[in-house]
């Protein structure tokens, strides 16, 4: 690999490349990462993610597990694609001269990629959310039925109720992330997509204060040479490492997160007014462990997700895209 200063268009189809292709590997450990942190003391369905992927697999089939994918594989490439782009314009707008950055000019950098991401990791997430959690209430509406012997279906009557009401669905039907996103939109407008946003930057912004400076200085290590970048493998492992820590860090928020932006609620299931309510919520009900819930998936998920991005866009697979296809066009 040989490093060179990227275009825009190939660090978008890096981060798009990437992300549709670490999405595709890592997406049933998110479902089970969402259905666990939603579960409630008295309540669990799941013990744990292997015994959620089982359970899962065992009554909804093998797609069951990626319930929700299709929304995530269409929003991850421009979600991953800005995050990228923006740590990267960032990092050369803070830096005089060619010179490295500080510590401190690389966390602002992150800060700055993570402030960008949310234009389009909310409404991705929100969709997301909906579809992957729906299992898991039917499976707890089916309590104590013997859940090995039905299909379940989503159970999904996302806007029969306001968002901070207590009504739980009892007729559990089909639904797609496209009629969410329309009943969202006519009933709540444009906010209503947006729904978790706070929640959302106080997750992702500590997220990218901690993985691209992390990420940076672990890559420099491999580094042959100050001259020359390091070695693929070497890329793969900084991004593991860095992003697993970094996910494990922010964990914390990505329940808060994750339970604001679930709209249906199983039964005696509390609702939340926003960030304060839910962790004050969380903290008396469930205790300081309840904000570790899915910690585990969350670092296998973002472990090679971003592993996988790194390796993209630091291979230059996007200049390679537009070097050799009528897109060339895009880089003049």
């Amino acid at each position: 690999m040989a490093q060179q200063q990227n275009s825009l268009p190939a660090k978008l189809i890096n981060g798009g490349i990437a992300g549709i292709v670490g999405v595709t590997c890592v997406f049933p450990i998110d479902l089970a990462k969402t259905r666990l942190q939603n579960q409630r003391p008295g309540q669990q369905v799941y013990k744990s993610m292997m015994d959620c992927l089982v359970k899962t697999v065992r009554s909804e089939g093998f797609f069951g597990m990626y319930r929700g994918a299709a929304v995530n594989l269409t929003l991850v490439t421009p979600e991953k694609a800005i995050k990228l782009a923006a740590n990267d314009f960032f990092r050369q707008h803070l830096s005089k001269n060619g010179k490295g950055l500080t510590v401190f000019k690389e966390m602002l950098a992150g800060c700055g990629a993570g402030m960008c991401q949310v234009i389009v990791t909310t409404p991705m997430e929100m969709l997301k959310i909906q579809l992957q959690d729906a299992g898991r209430l039917a499976a707890q509406h089916q309590k104590p039925i013997m859940m090995s012997t039905t299909k379940l279906v989503a159970t999904n009557t996302v806007l029969s109720r306001s968002f901070n009401s207590c009504t739980v669905s009892s007729a559990p039907r089909a639904v797609s992330a496209t009629q969410i996103a329309k009943e969202l939109l006519h009933k709540h407008g444009i906010q209503g997509l947006y729904r978790g946003l706070g929640a959302t930057l106080i997750r992702d912004v500590p997220f990218s204060i901690v993985y691209f400076p992390l990420f940076a200085n672990l890559n420099r290590l491999g580094k042959p040479s100050p001259g020359e970048t390091s070695p693929f493998y070497w890329a793969f492992m900084s991004g593991c490492v860095a992003g697993s820590t970094a996910a494990v860090a922010v964990n914390p928020c990505d329940v808060v997160k994750t339970r604001l932006q679930s709209l249906n609620k199983g039964s005696s299931e509390e609702t939340y007014s926003g960030v304060v309510d839910c962790v004050s919520k969380i903290m008396r009900k469930e205790g300081p462990s309840a904000f570790l819930k899915g910690a585990g998936c969350r670092a296998l998920v973002i472990a090679p997700l971003f592993g996988i991005a790194q390796v993209m866009y630091f291979a230059g697979v996007g200049e390679y895209i537009l070097d050799n296809t009528p897109l060339n066009l895009l880089s003049v």
